[in-house]
């Protein structure tokens, strides 16, 4: 049930159609790069007046190939009232400046929360959808999403791999967060308790060489990065538990964003489990 990039491309794309959107549609400006994956696949393109700077970035984004190919904002007042939208999708982390501006030019503002649940993520797809215009794209999508989960889920008695997401800058995603639900839904137990992490946090390397999890979660090594975790991965230390701890590539791009981005998470875990099983 892998997904490519071209395919993902694919899909967007086909939601994103250039031509004449509907009488009711409505000029959207996203600010939020995960916001910025929910509206690519379920309005035209016609309605996307401008995405987030983030979304063209090629690690931390899935749909960057087509936002390269629409505009952006750097989330200032005065780009967006000049690109005239009639809706503004915004996080609870977008600028405060920037909403307070809006919302005095009577610029509407949805302002969304972080998904730390798959139904709170699929409420968003949903919500998303109804506001610009095409409720019918919100519900096929979510399907969708459904599908691919129920897919994803190990076979009866199928022992949970002990693993942990350990990403740039030296991230572990803990319980509570989206990616915890997805562990466990796709065959993992999330063992980011056992370094002291809760929700979100840093693992220790002393922490980490004492009681190595049986599989580590890791972005793909990038040319030139010089990142803690990167650094932290060629320690000398961890050489000595390699044969006690397997790797895995976990993308960054999957770890902050629901909607659908779960389609690429899902895909990416079940990736994991599978080389695991097959590799002991």
């Amino acid at each position: 049930m892998s997904l490519t990039r071209r395919e993902t491309f694919g899909a967007a794309l086909s939601m994103a159609l250039p031509g004449t959107a509907h009488a009711s549609s409505r000029r959207v400006v996203s600010l939020n790069p995960c916001l910025d994956t929910i509206l690519v696949h379920v309005a035209d393109r016609a309605q996307i007046a401008a995405l987030s700077h983030y979304a063209r970035d090629p690690h931390g984004s899935t749909i960057a190939e087509i936002a390269a190919t629409l505009p952006f904002t750097y989330e200032s007042a005065e780009e967006i009232i000049g690109l005239a939208p009639d809706l503004v999708l915004a996080s609870q982390h977008s600028a405060v400046a920037t909403r307070n501006a809006l919302a005095r030019l009577n610029i509407e503002v949805a302002t969304f929360g972080v998904p730390n649940t798959v139904a709170d993520s699929l409420a968003q797809i949903r919500d998303v959808a109804r506001r610009v215009g095409r409720p019918e794209r919100g519900a096929a999508l979510t399907a969708r999403i459904e599908a691919a989960l129920a897919a994803s889920a190990p076979p009866s008695g199928h022992r949970p791999i002990r693993a942990l997401v350990f990403q740039a800058r030296g991230l572990a995603a803990g319980e509570g967060t989206l990616v915890d639900e997805m562990m466990r839904r796709t065959g993992f137990l999330n063992v980011a308790a056992r370094y002291g992490i809760h929700f979100w946090g840093n693992v220790q390397l002393e922490r980490l060489l004492a009681d190595p999890p049986d599989l580590l979660l890791t972005g793909p090594p990038q040319p030139g990065a010089t990142t803690w975790s990167e650094r932290l991965m060629s320690h000398p230390a961890l050489a000595r538990i390699g044969p006690r701890m397997r790797r895995a590539v976990f993308p960054e791009a999957s770890l902050y964003c629901g909607g659908p981005v779960l389609l690429q998470t899902a895909a990416a875990l079940v990736q994991a489990r599978t080389d695991y099983w097959s590799a002991t």
